[in-house]
């Protein structure tokens, strides 16, 4: 009967590289799975999300436009942040400050108060179609979808493409749909008796 002698010292230094190579230590065992990770999400929605290398998302876009800043803290009134963070996709067609400080004096802050957040959410939703439309994908006489239940009117005249009395002046694309810059805030019709 022939008898084979193994020696522990080569599979203990083969265990100890693979687990070296896979990044563990002979120390770490299972404690590390039950040890909750220092880089646990933080409390909040969709928009405490940090993420600095991908395509901002159609809130982002807006956040980082000097010329939003109405519609940013409107936005933030109508605590509509979260929803438009989401992965969409979202058309959203987007009042620059100049088309706010036409509305009727008083209209923006009137709407900014708790009290009219409602009324504020109605007409942002006005501004949001679910999908991706493109400004080149809207046809004359279309009727859009908002996200409110309502539609808008899109006319196409001499290359100008507007939804309702607004003219698109720019458009963004976004991680999450596109962003349509308008010349002017839209507002929803008025409720059918």
């Amino acid at each position: 009967m022939t008898t084979y002698r193994v020696h522990r010292w080569p599979i203990m230094l083969l265990a100890s590289i693979l687990l070296f190579a896979c990044g563990g230590s002979p120390s770490e065992g299972d404690a590390s799975a039950a040890t909750p990770s220092t880089g646990a999400a933080p409390d909040g929605g969709q928009s405490t999300v940090q993420d600095d290398r991908s395509q901002k998302n159609v809130v982002g876009i807006a956040v980082g436009s000097a010329d939003h800043t109405t519609l940013v803290a409107a936005v933030k009134a109508a605590e509509l942040v979260d929803a438009l963070s989401n992965a969409g996709p979202f058309t959203v067609f987007a009042p620059t400050n100049a088309a706010f400080n036409a509305l009727p004096a008083g209209t923006v802050e009137g709407l900014l108060k708790p009290e009219k957040k409602g009324d504020l959410q109605d007409i942002l939703q006005y501004h949001v179609a679910v999908g991706v439309f493109k400004a080149d994908m809207l046809r004359d006489g279309q009727s859009l979808g908002m996200v409110n239940g309502s539609n808008a009117k899109i006319t196409v005249k001499d290359g100008k493409v507007m939804i309702n009395e607004a003219t698109i002046v720019a458009s963004v694309p976004a991680s999450n749909g596109i962003v349509h810059v308008i010349d002017k805030v839209i507002l929803p019709p008025a409720p059918a008796n």
